[in-house]
């Protein structure tokens, strides 16, 4: 009999799909359920894995991926890495987490995808996935009797069609059949303009039991903003992670481009990944960065202490490419210093307006080209130094941080060498995570030097 998919996409919510194998195998028979996507991390944050049938999946044998996957580049070049296992590409094991089953609403057919951890194969973790680096963080913080909770807020443009490299990226046409224009922050017309693709996005989260809590048009042409609720680490950096998939898709479906570029205008604002972090007692449930009388606790100058130490040591991972470093300039909409400051914009570390049981840091710097699991990792791994060594804080900031001196690396090269002379953040974040990160992006910093850019030929072809 042929399957009616005339129901399909489905909505399915949270904690719907069972997560018991035997009850997981009914629910995909009853749903007619054609293929399943087996998915991990890789270190750019790009999805890898497998596709199967889903009575494949549902046997629940194991299944592998190389090692090699976390070897490439951004651009696909292997790194030389000098490793044992670079050139016999070991196998992984795949471990579902069926918690993370969710629906692809933009397949074809009904399709799951669910994400994977990844293990050697004398089942210990291993160590450079960005999975894994992100729960070894968020464990020291256990051991402290702490739990982070973290919100981040996405930004990304919405662009023309661009099949050719060496053409500038535009705004696409709106509903009004007229481009967008920049500086239109918070304006629900701007919005309206680009509602076929935000309705794919309300549309395909409620699909996959994603809950959104507000969409905004940010500064840049056609440039929105994703704000997510808060609440686990690892489960926000499994969201961040669906939902740049998602929105990329819902842009496909429109006939445009989404893009989580840096700086993907000349011009125009550059996209960020905003970062609330809070931390709460594992005993009470209490926000710890609040004392009993309602004010800031000594853990919540640790806390903030730590990011500004380290920081400047882990913008390799806050801004991972060339491009990165071209958000962060004098005299733009991004932060140039790690100043902190209450209900204060231009700060690196703002502390929003909120109650005591709602205090947080937002981390103001991070691009939203990071990799979601390494960022929020990184960002967590700085506040947790700055409470084991119980550092304190620079004055707050009461005026405008763009007029204070600029103190974060200026480039990928000289964030890179931050990291490497900083060995108490790679210890919490993984030697076998930071060495083989750091030579990626190296890798990938001289495949940039190898490229010759529209700037040199303009103003040096005929001038020098």
């Amino acid at each position: 009999m042929t399957p009616d998919y005339s129901t399909w996409p489905f909505n399915v919510m949270p904690g719907e799909i069972p997560t018991d194998p035997e009850a997981l195998r009914s629910w995909m028979r009853e749903r007619d359920i054609d293929e399943v996507e087996c998915l991990t991390c890789d270190l750019a944050g790009i999805a890898r894995g497998k596709a199967m049938p889903a009575n494949k999946f549902a046997e629940m044998r194991s299944n592998y991926l190389p090692v090699s996957i976390y070897y490439q580049s951004i651009t696909g070049d292997y790194a030389d890495l000098d490793r044992d296992d670079e050139w016999t590409e070991t196998d992984m094991c795949l471990v579902p987490v069926l918690s993370t089953l969710r629906t692809v609403p933009w397949a074809k057919y009904p399709t799951l995808q669910v994400i994977h951890d990844l293990q050697h194969q004398d089942g210990t973790p291993v160590g450079m996935a960005p999975r894994s680096v992100l729960k070894r963080v968020v464990d020291c913080y256990h051991a402290l009797g702490l739990k982070p909770i973290v919100a981040p807020e996405l930004e990304f443009y919405l662009t023309k069609k661009n099949t050719d490299p060496d053409y500038p990226l535009e705004p696409p046409v709106g509903r009004s059949g007229r481009q967008s224009v920049g500086k239109q922050s918070y304006s629900m017309a701007a919005v309206d303009e680009y509602e076929m693709v935000i309705n794919d996005i309300y549309d395909f989260a409620e699909s996959m039991g994603l809950e959104i809590d507000t969409i905004i048009q940010e500064g840049g042409a056609a440039q929105l903003e994703i704000n997510l609720i808060h609440g686990d680490p690892v489960e926000l950096a499994d969201q961040v992670f669906v939902f740049k998939r998602l929105i990329r898709e819902a842009a496909f479906r429109q006939g445009c481009y989404a893009t989580f570029m840096a700086k993907p205008m000349d011009h125009e604002p550059g996209s960020a990944m905003h970062i609330h972090q809070s931390l709460v007692s594992l005993e009470t449930g209490e926000n710890v960065l609040s004392d009993g009388d309602g004010k800031p606790s000594e853990l919540f100058y640790q806390f903030l202490a730590g990011q500004q130490s380290y920081i400047p040591a882990a913008m390799c991972i806050f801004a991972p490419y060339v491009n990165s470093y071209r958000r962060m300039v004098i005299g733009g909409a991004a932060p140039i210093n790690l100043e902190w400051g209450q209900d204060n914009r231009s700060v690196g570390l703002r502390i929003p307006h909120s109650s005591p049981a709602n205090r947080r840091v937002e981390n103001r710097v991070i691009g939203a080209d990071t990799n979601p699991y390494l960022s929020i990792a990184a960002s967590l791994a700085c506040g947790y130094l700055g409470i084991v060594e119980k550092l304190k804080p620079r004055k707050e900031c009461t005026g405008i941080a763009y007029d204070a001196d600029y103190t974060l690396p200026r480039s990928l090269l000289e964030a890179l060498n931050l990291l490497d002379e900083c060995p108490a953040l790679e210890e919490t974040l993984g030697k076998d995570f930071t060495d083989v990160y750091k030579i990626i992006k190296r890798h990938e910093f001289e495949e940039f030097m190898a490229v010759i850019s529209p700037w040199e030929r303009e103003h040096l072809l005929l001038t020098v």
